[in-house]
Parts: C-alpha cells; sequence; structure tokens
C-alpha cells in the first residue's frame, strides 16, 4: 500500500532555499581561501573575492526574482509561519534538553517547529549583519571613511555561528533518523503524512476517524 503524503512546500519555497544554500557555500568556501591560510592556495585571491562578491549579489538578486516571479502567497505564507511563536512553541523549546535526555514526545507543533523558527530568524538575522559588515569591507577599499574597526571580527564571527547553524540543519535533515523524513519535503515538496502527524501535529491535524461500516446486508 502506497504511503500518504502532504505536501509541504511549493516550488517558490523550495527555489528560494536551494539559492540560499548554493550561494552561502559558495561564499563559506570563497571566504575560507580569502581568510584562511590552509585555503589559500585553492583559488588565487582575485578569483576567490570575486567569487564571494558575486554570490552575494546573486542571493540578493536571486530572491528578489524568486518573490516576484514565483508564488508570493506560498512565501508569505512561510515568513508567517516562520515568525509566528505560541505557548507550545516556547514549551518546545525550554524542554529541548530534558527530551534530548528523556525521550519524551515534543509539544504539538505546527509546520515548522520552534527550533526551525528560532533557527531562520538567527540566519536571517546573521545574513542582515554578513551583508552590512561585507558591504563594508567591500566599501572600505574604496573609501578609508568607511573602514571601521571591528568589522572583520563581527563578518568573522557572523560566519562561523552561520557554520555552526547550517551543520546542525544538515545533521537533522540528512543523519538524524526522527527529522530527516523532512528533507523530501524540501527536495519534492511533500511529506509521509504519518511523520508530518507525529511531529507537525498542529499543522496536519488528527488522524482520520473511520466511519460507522455499513451494515452487512
Amino acid at each position: 500500500m502506497a504511503r500518504q503524503r502532504v505536501k509541504r512546500f511549493g516550488r517558490t519555497e523550495r527555489a528560494a532555499h536551494w539559492l540560499l544554500a548554493g550561494t552561502f557555500f559558495t561564499m563559506l568556501f570563497t571566504g575560507l581561501c580569502l581568510s584562511v591560510s590552509a585555503f589559500a592556495g585553492i583559488l588565487d585571491r582575485p578569483t576567490a573575492k570575486a567569487w564571494h562578491i558575486w554570490s552575494a549579489v546573486v542571493l540578493a538578486a536571486g530572491l528578489a526574482v524568486i518573490a516576484l516571479l514565483g508564488d508570493r502567497r506560498s512565501l508569505a505564507r512561510s515568513a508567517h509561519d516562520l515568525d509566528r511563536f505560541d505557548a507550545d512553541d516556547g514549551e518546545w523549546l525550554l524542554g529541548a534538553p530534558r527530551r534530548f535526555v528523556n525521550g519524551r514526545p515534543a509539544p504539538p507543533q505546527g509546520r515548522f517547529n520552534a527550533g526551525q523558527k528560532l533557527n531562520a530568524s538567527l540566519i536571517g538575522g546573521l545574513m542582515l549583519a554578513m551583508y552590512v559588515t561585507g558591504f563594508l569591507l567591500w566599501y572600505g577599499e574604496r573609501d578609508t571613511t568607511y573602514r571601521f574597526a571591528g568589522t572583520v571580527m563581527v563578518h568573522d564571527w557572523a560566519t562561523l555561528i552561520l557554520m555552526l547553524l547550517v551543520a546542525g540543519h544538515i545533521y537533522l535533515a540528512v543523519l538524524n533518523p526522527a527529522t530527516r523524513h523532512a528533507l523530501r519535503g524540501m527536495t519534492v515538496g511533500d511529506v509521509d503524512e504519518d511523520w508530518a502527524r507525529e511531529h507537525h501535529a498542529k499543522w496536519v491535524g488528527p488522524a482520520p476517524v473511520d466511519g460507522p461500516k455499513s451494515p452487512a446486508g
């Protein structure tokens, strides 16, 4: 019997996610080539810097194009879902350390759980910090008025925190048995209905109850 699926993400949402993923890893790799001696010989500095800057431009422009030409309602829905925290989310976050130890079930969650909402908020804030400090570093090479102490440090720390968040995201999406089913939602758009009901009950709703059987004869 075929497993029941429920749609989680449309093409527009998936395109935005994979654009972010692709440009992030390009910027991470080229940033390491620019700042870490172990990576210095992989790309020459002008090429690494050009790829780094243009990846940031492609991300911003690509998201704008996706929002303009894609399904804006689905993007708005996801943004609304990610921005909305309720009492169950607070309980989910406060109880996460205990659940890690005792394995108890989490409070019911919507299409995104509280950890995903917090992760999205942190990544959004850090990406904004990266753009601001990245612009100052780029423009500061042309106008020394815009060279500020600490810009490089903020850019580097934001990069480090982003690396940790992305590493955790990849672990949960690819390796962790309880959560890796979510990866299907971001690749083909749907997820297993039973898994969704277990982990996102407020989104999927309770299992349907079979109606009374027709009397025989």
